[in-house]
């Protein structure tokens, strides 16, 4: 474990978007590079529908002892990262509190509803503040603007990662992804994945 990052025992983490932007793909590479670490991961189950369109969130519950039960606590959240901006008001809504962080990437996906013109879907500037009213910190990127310059924009899950690791709120760093990667993806895809975390740590470095 990283000395330099101590985390409650456990440390919630709750990941959140919709059907189709890879979030549970991102669950799984999160929890794998912490057990390269030393972790006691516990990743819950997915909630909502996960067809694509649908609300998906998943909990991943981290110790460096041992597992705990899947499912966060309501209102027990250390860090939200959310592919979608409304699906993070939506996580913060149950499982916030004012020392909870946020991952936020900033592309909406409409629902149907939207769509069809019987929804309206938030300014991005009002997400944003109501986001930040109920945090202690948060960072918004655009993550799947940057995906679409790399070539697909399902890559966004990745760079979200890589922006994780650039926070420093888990101890998370290139060498596990790229580990990680290289045992979970097929070989001609290793290399644009790397790729994708570099431009999601910049995004936040920077």
């Amino acid at each position: 474990m990283d000395h330099t990052i101590h985390l409650p025992d456990p440390f919630n983490l709750i990941i959140t978007g919709v059907g189709g932007q890879g979030n549970v793909l991102a669950s799984k590479v999160v929890g794998n590079m912490l057990m390269e670490k030393g972790l006691n991961i516990t990743i819950g189950e997915t909630f909502g529908a996960s067809q694509r369109g649908g609300s998906v969130m998943s909990h991943l519950r981290i110790s460096p002892r041992s597992g705990f039960s899947p499912q966060i606590p309501k209102g027990k959240a250390h860090l939200v990262i959310a592919l979608e901006p409304t699906e993070a008001l939506r996580v913060l809504k149950d499982y916030g509190n004012p020392k909870v962080n946020v991952l936020c990437n900033i592309r909406p996906i409409h629902s149907i509803g939207v769509i069809s013109g019987d929804q309206d879907y938030p300014l991005l500037e009002s997400l944003q503040k109501w986001i930040r009213e109920l945090c202690e910190q948060a960072w918004f990127i655009n993550a799947t603007d940057a995906a679409i310059t790399l070539g697909n924009p399902i890559l966004g899950n990745v760079i979200m990662v890589g922006a994780l690791a650039a926070t420093r709120m888990l101890p998370l760093d290139r060498g596990r992804f790229e580990s990680v990667i290289t045992r979970t993806m097929p070989a001609a895809k290793v290399e644009i994945n790397l790729a994708a975390f570099d431009r999601g740590r910049k995004m936040i470095d920077n």
